[in-house]
């Protein structure tokens, strides 16, 4: 069952909510939200591939990654956790960093809220994405973030099917 993502900007409030439904239950897309392993399979756009280098999923705890370009070149990324409620939701705050962590302070982060719901057909997955200002989310929406995110939900999607 392919289903279409819902992908909805508000610049007054500088969120993004995003919507999607997966023929699976909540413990398996959970599992593709909070595993390294799996998180690497479909994480980013492609031909970009997610390399994580460390992940520590409890609240407090990091995952730190590398997006890695078809030349080899690599964009460095942390979630830092924050609430976690076991297969209902999981928060984190987003930012561009180096390969040790260190937050690039001159690059735009984001608050992510990720929430898993039953439904009839699967999994709900709705995103709530928080930015500092107008200017920082309308400058992931030129670097082209709606359209990487919606190809990463979708590649997880064939993997699961």
């Amino acid at each position: 069952m392919e289903s279409d993502i819902i992908f909805n900007k508000d610049f007054d409030s500088n969120s993004a909510y995003v919507m999607k439904i997966y023929d699976a239950d909540v413990s398996k897309i959970w599992d593709y939200f909070t595993r390294y392993e799996l998180l690497d399979q479909w994480w980013g756009p492609k031909p970009w591939n997610c390399k994580t280098i460390k992940q520590e999923f409890r609240e407090g705890g990091v995952w730190l990654y590398a997006m890695v370009g078809p030349e080899g070149e690599k964009i460095y990324s942390q979630s830092k956790y924050g609430e976690i409620m076991q297969h209902r939701s999981i928060d984190w705050t987003s930012a561009f960093c180096d390969e040790r962590g260190n937050v690039d302070i001159e690059l735009p982060g984001s608050k992510w809220l990720i929430g898993f719901t039953g439904v009839e057909d699967g999994t709900k997955i709705t995103v709530n994405i928080h930015y500092q200002s107008q200017e920082v989310m309308k400058k992931m929406l030129e670097m082209g973030f709606e359209e990487g995110l919606k190809m990463g939900l979708n590649q997880l999607e064939e993997i699961i099917r």
